[in-house]
């Protein structure tokens, strides 16, 4: 049997009425908004820090000379190997001796002559003087006998001093280290005549241990540094004891240490720095001269600094910043002055309080003004820059 017209349209009303309940209760349900994103948060570390001055300097030896030859002769000998390490006193090279041995012995002989002649003038003046005395003869006979006396003492003199000045040359023929140091490579040949015209460079001879490291401070640090100075109640000589570390461009840290021994009197006016130098050891012969150098000097002792994590910090125009986390788990946007580099951490001069929780991973979801879900890290100090 079929259904009616009627019966359809009531069963149509059925389904339609529920339908339509359906969708109003769906326009009632609320928009529930997600939870606040986990961000890790850690407080500043706080721990006892040096703070340095940083410069590029060279390395300089403490004492360098020529070795010429000071008298005129043949190269006899070589009596080193070309960059061997010599003692002071270590003859190096020999130029003829023979000739200026012989001047000396002349001269000696002079000198024994003009002795033998004072004494036999010595003698006759004193015999002069008895005469005298007796009248036996005139005062002119006295007077011409003290006057070859006085000669004979002139001639002595002058023969000793020629004696010394052919020991000085004789001493010239042995050129020797003055000091403990690297000798060059020779300069001159055995058998080339040396010293003719003018003193012949035989070779160079460098001291290298200890040596020197030359740099330069700006003039910013320059007030820092003698600031500190002041309030410690150091003198300028104290200044010249800090300690200074120093490391190659190939080097890990600085593995080389030393003191500070001079600082120059007056800043440069057209650089704006302090010409400063070091000594250091350097027994090993490690540094040579003429080697760049990364050079730093611990000036200052800070305690209870605060320390970041370097990657925590951001920057834009206005300067340094870092994202900390307020008691209502609002995120802030704190502008910092940052200082040196500790390990892996950055101190925080200013800006910062140590009981602030800085937002150091998840830093994409920490969007200043927002609420975040902060979750409490341990931050490690910092390891050491320095072996």
């Amino acid at each position: 049997m079929k259904p009616t017209q009627g019966a359809v349209a009531v069963r149509r009303i059925i389904f339609v009425i529920p339908a339509c309940f359906a969708l109003c209760g769906c326009e009632q349900n609320s928009f529930v908004p997600p939870p606040p994103p986990k961000v890790d948060v850690g407080l500043p570390v706080q721990q006892n820090i040096t703070r340095f001055l940083d410069a590029t300097g060279n390395t300089a030896p403490i004492q360098t000379v020529d070795l010429v030859a000071r008298v005129q002769g043949v190269l006899q000998s070589i009596n080193y190997k070309d960059g061997t390490l010599v003692k002071q006193g270590t003859t190096l090279f020999t130029i003829e001796p023979d000739t200026y041995k012989f001047k000396l012995e002349q001269a000696q002989a002079a000198e024994a002559g003009a002795q033998a002649s004072l004494r036999q003038s010595e003698a006759d003046y004193k015999r002069q003087v008895d005469l005298v005395a007796r009248q036996a003869v005139s005062q002119a006979t006295l007077d011409t006998s003290t006057s070859s006396r006085d000669n004979a003492q002139a001639n002595l003199q002058q023969a000793q001093a020629n004696t010394k000045i052919a020991a000085v040359n004789f001493s010239y023929t042995n050129v020797v280290a003055p000091f403990d140091g690297v000798v060059s490579a020779h300069l001159v040949s055995v058998g080339e005549l040396v010293g003719a015209a003018s003193p012949t460079q035989l070779a160079t001879i460098v001291q290298l241990d200890p040596i020197y490291v030359n740099f330069n401070v700006n003039e910013q640090d320059v007030l820092r540094v003698r600031a500190e100075a002041r309030r410690r109640g150091l003198t300028t000589s104290d200044l010249t004891q800090f300690p200074i570390e120093v490391g190659l461009q190939t080097e890990s840290g600085y593995p080389h240490k030393g003191h500070l021994d001079y600082a120059a009197p007056t800043v440069n006016l057209s650089t704006g720095t302090l010409a400063v130098r070091g000594v250091l050891p350097n027994a090993d012969r490690v540094l040579l001269p003429g080697y760049y150098v990364r050079v730093r000097v611990p000036f200052d002792q800070q305690q209870n600094a605060l320390l970041v994590p370097d990657v925590a910090l951001g920057s834009d125009q206005s300067g340094r910043y870092v994202l900390v986390v307020n008691g209502d788990n609002v995120v802030e946007q704190r502008k910092v002055v940052t200082g040196p580099v500790e390990g892996d951490l950055r101190v925080i001069e200013s800006g910062l309080k140590a009981d602030d929780r800085v937002v150091i991973a998840g830093l994409l979801r920490a969007i200043p003004g927002q609420k975040v879900d902060p979750q409490l890290q341990k931050i490690e100090p910092s390891r050491p820059t320095s072996k």
